[in-house]
């Protein structure tokens, strides 16, 4: 298939799966998601992936929809089914129940599973971005990867309105992280990022510059940094499952970074060398 998806059981085309109108999903974002990128039908990262998925279920006192080793069956029988090997994106969804409308969770609630694979291709990594920064108004839970993402929708569409490709969320002088990315900076040679607390999404990417630095003998610095601190970075970073690692050249349309390329070509090389492994044939 070009693209697939699945529903409780359902399998077949993204435009022919249907989920009753009775998820809660819909009517409350009461739930969870995690993506991860998909090469030569192997999905890049899983466990890591699963970790957070798993994490985010708990934190919201969901019920897993099944075991562990169970989704991930799933997840890689639904890649296995592509008829490319050419990059997707894998798309996997867990809501507390189909079950009335109720704020209080309904009893002997089951949770639902719905997932997608579609093509989608990595952002180029030879195009800088442009961002501009957004108070970040969101909720004190951006830990938990929710389905409730209406501020962040917002922010993006403000960014897309300006010309721009992401966003800097900031709280007061601290920034926390974009709208749908990670965000780090190089600064005197230090790999930078904001702490995992509960003001941003446990990245994927993120943990894995965190490793990579560690094995080229990168320094790193986990402490928050402010909008100031990141107007004067040598770099700063995007990092996300569909990026990888792009650069920025504007924020709010001043120039940005560009002090350290080197360092920056070597990180996003290494990281592409690690992807590329782990999706071979």
């Amino acid at each position: 298939m070009h693209d697939i998806a699945y529903y409780n059981g359902q399998i077949g085309r993204i435009d022919e799966v249907t989920a009753p109108i009775t998820d809660r999903g819909l009517y409350f974002g009461d739930g969870v998601y995690d993506a991860a990128m998909v090469r030569n039908k192997k999905i890049f990262a899983l466990d890591d992936h699963l970790d957070r998925f798993y994490s985010s279920l708990a934190l919201l006192r969901i019920a897993p929809p099944m075991e562990r080793e169970a989704l991930a069956a799933v997840l890689n029988d639904l890649v296995s089914r592509l008829d490319s090997d050419a990059p997707h994106m894998l798309y996997w969804q867990s809501t507390r129940a189909a079950a009335h409308r109720m704020h209080a969770f309904p009893k002997d609630a089951k949770a639902t599973l719905m997932a997608f694979s579609e093509p989608c291709g990595l952002d180029r990594q030879d195009r800088p971005y442009k961002l501009i920064t957004v108070e970040d108004t969101r909720f004190l839970h951006c830990n938990i990867k929710t389905l409730n993402l209406i501020p962040n929708c917002m922010a993006m569409q403000q960014a897309v309105e300006a010309g721009c490709d992401e966003v800097v969320f900031h709280r007061g002088d601290r920034v926390t992280e974009g709208a749908h990315s990670g965000l780090a900076m190089l600064k005197d040679g230090a790999f930078c990022t904001p702490p995992a607390d509960n003001l941003i999404l446990p990245s994927i990417t993120r943990r894995h510059f965190l490793t990579l630095c560690e094995q080229l003998d990168v320094p790193t610095r986990i402490a928050p940094f402010t909008v100031a601190e990141l107007m004067d970075a040598d770099e700063i970073m995007i990092l996300s499952t569909g990026s990888h690692c792009i650069s920025v050249s504007h924020v709010d349309g001043k120039p940005v970074g560009g002090r350290d390329a080197a360092l920056l070509d070597r990180l996003q090389s290494a990281y592409q060398a690690w992807f590329d492994r782990e999706t071979s044939r």
